[in-house]
C-alpha cells in the first residue's frame, strides 16, 4: 500500500462555531482515533483534496506538531450541496490487529462472454477487505476469462489469499450482459 504524507496541527477549540472559523480559513477539522485518547487537529483543504480525490487507497503518514503515527481514513464527510469536504476522521493503525478498508476492484482478461457480442459491467467498484496493514493490496485484480455472456461473478465466487471480504457474498461485482446485435444473433 502507498503512503501518503500529511501534516496537521492540534486543534484546542472545539465545537461548530471553531470548525466553521477554521474552514472559512481553507483548514479542514479532523479526529484520530485509536490506542490512546483522540486527538483533535487540522490539516490544509488542498493537501486532503489529494488523499481524497484519487482512486487509490494510501497508508498515511500523519504528523501531528511533531508527532509522527500512522493511520487510515476512517470517515469523511462532505457539504451536501458544494461537496466540499467538511470533516475527517482517522484510525491509527495497529501492526497486530487487521483492519477493515474499502480496495479498489480491476479486472483482467477478455470475457468470454464479449468475445460472443456481449458488454462487461463493472457493478462494484470496490469490495470491504479485513486483513493485516502489511497483507493489504492496493487493488484487488479479478480475471474475468472466463465470464460468458449473460453470467455474472459473485463475491462468494472469490478468493484472495490472507483477505477476508467482509462485502455481502451475494453482491455481483461484474456481469457480462446481452447487447442488442448479440441477442439478435442469437435468435437468428
Amino acid at each position: 500500500m502507498k503512503v501518503f504524507e500529511l501534516q496537521g496541527s492540534v486543534r484546542s477549540e472545539l465545537g461548530k462555531k471553531a470548525a466553521k472559523a477554521f474552514r472559512k480559513d481553507g483548514v479542514i477539522p479532523c479526529e484520530l482515533y485509536g490506542q490512546g485518547q483522540n486527538v483533535h487537529f487540522t490539516c490544509k483543504e488542498s493537501d486532503l483534496r489529494k488523499l481524497v480525490y484519487t482512486h487509490e487507497i494510501f497508508e498515511v503518514a500523519l504528523t501531528i506538531d511533531g508527532k509522527a503515527t500512522k493511520a487510515i481514513i476512517q470517515e469523511i464527510q462532505f457539504h451536501p450541496i458544494s461537496d466540499r469536504i467538511v470533516h475527517m476522521d482517522f484510525l491509527e493503525i495497529n501492526e497486530a490487529e487487521p483492519i477493515v478498508m474499502m480496495v479498489p476492484v480491476r479486472l483482467e482478461g477478455l470475457a468470454e462472454g464479449v468475445k460472443a457480442g456481449g458488454k462487461l459491467s463493472l457493478d462494484m467498484r470496490k469490495l470491504k477487505i479485513k486483513a493485516l496493514v502489511k497483507d493489504m493490496p492496493e487493488k484487488l485484480i479479478v480475471n474475468v476469462e472466463s465470464l460468458g455472456l449473460g453470467k455474472v461473478l459473485q463475491v462468494k465466487n472469490l478468493q484472495f489469499e490472507g483477505l477476508q471480504i467482509m462485502t455481502t457474498p451475494n453482491a455481483v461485482v461484474c456481469s457480462v450482459k446481452m447487447t442488442r446485435g448479440a441477442k439478435a444473433a442469437a435468435e437468428a
